[in-house]
């Protein structure tokens, strides 16, 4: 329906803000938290361990595809008779379990919204400062507004992959905001991402709807509709779009991860006050020391200590290392990759 129908959506939602407006007048938006990071870089864990306190509202799978009027549909969903929620695992294959109720990542369909040509790769996706669009950002923090009042939360918590190039714009928007970028070792990173854009691939050719969906949701990290994220270097983008095009896919993850990091080492290098607001997450020390990482990403994300000591308790046992990636990459590949990405992933080890 929202696919026919574009204008539906922000229509609709304008209409609910309009309802609702008594009902979200005291619900300020503070301390929002952005987890965000390439796609596969352990950003869904992060999500689900910051989701299990009360005091954050975020997306999960049921707010799809009515997320433009959060308030209403979760309203009518705390009414209705639910069945016993049993965790399946996710399409991905990677041991994450979850239901309708599970945090997810679904705001990217608002800013493919109002900004125009997300997502391209001949077009600088990067939003800061000096960017302004005021009907996106009144409709975005009421959405929000709307979000945690119908939850009874306090603070929001978004995940978005893409997000990393909207650091500066958000920060403008949300002054206190606190950004958590995910990052992982680069081989193990490109091995897990050719290993789900083989699969999603696959299952792609079995159903074409499956593309299609992946792209409206604006989920192009891999699979079917894949693009390459332009970060400022449109020649560069472009070049990993071609990668893409012509099968050179370790090449190009390899590249898009380079790209990626760079440009959130250079925001932090040239914003102190940015780089202040930003905890950059390594998988690796996630997997290998779940607890003690945890607990500084809660108290970075502003979780008082006892709160973040005693999540972190309770989610470190469930987190641990796979053990399916490095061997899909050749010898030479992993060469590749290395040659390609070492100089950003030396940065990043020497901040961690």
């Amino acid at each position: 329906m929202f696919r026919r129908f574009p204008s539906l959506g922000q229509w609709l939602g304008d209409l609910e803000t309009r309802a609702v407006r008594d009902e979200i007048a005291q619900t300020p938006v503070t301390q929002p938290v952005f987890v965000c990071g390439l796609a596969r870089a352990g950003s869904t864990i992060l999500l689900e361990s910051l989701a299990q306190s009360d005091v954050f509202a975020t997306h999960c799978y049921a707010d799809y595809p009515l997320l433009w009027t959060p308030y209403w549909w979760n309203w009518l969903r705390s009414r209705l008779p639910a069945s016993a929620a049993v965790p399946a695992q996710r399409a991905h294959g990677d041991r994450i379990a979850v239901t309708r109720e599970s945090p997810e990542a679904f705001e990217e369909i608002l800013w493919m919204h109002f900004f125009e040509q997300r997502h391209d790769p001949h077009i600088d996706q990067r939003l800061d400062t000096a960017i302004s669009n005021a009907a996106f950002e009144q409709f975005y923090v009421e959405h929000i507004r709307k979000l945690i009042a119908v939850r009874r939360a306090q603070r929001y918590l978004a995940k978005g992959n893409y997000n990393v190039a909207r650091l500066k714009y958000l920060l403008r928007l949300f002054p206190d905001a606190r950004f958590i970028v995910a990052v992982r070792d680069p081989v193990d990173h490109v091995a897990s991402l050719c290993r789900q854009d083989a699969l999603f691939d696959r299952w792609h050719q079995e159903n074409a709807g499956i593309g299609r969906h992946l792209a409206s949701i604006g989920h192009v990290e891999f699979g079917p509709q894949k693009h390459a994220e332009n970060l400022g270097d449109t020649q560069e983008s472009l070049r990993i779009q071609a990668c893409f095009q012509q099968g050179r896919i370790v090449e190009g993850f390899a590249r898009q991860w380079a790209g990626t990091y760079g440009h959130v080492l250079k925001q932090i290098a040239a914003d102190n006050g940015l780089a202040s607001a930003i905890r950059i997450v390594r998988y690796d020390l996630l997997c290998s020391e779940p607890e003690q990482s945890l607990a500084k990403t809660f108290l970075h994300a502003g979780l008082v200590s006892d709160e973040a000591s005693r999540l972190a308790n309770a989610t470190a046992g469930r987190i641990s290392a796979p053990s399916y990636y490095k061997t899909s990459l050749s010898t030479a590949e992993v060469t590749a990759v290395q040659e390609i990405t070492n100089e950003v992933w030396q940065s990043i080890a020497k901040k961690s």
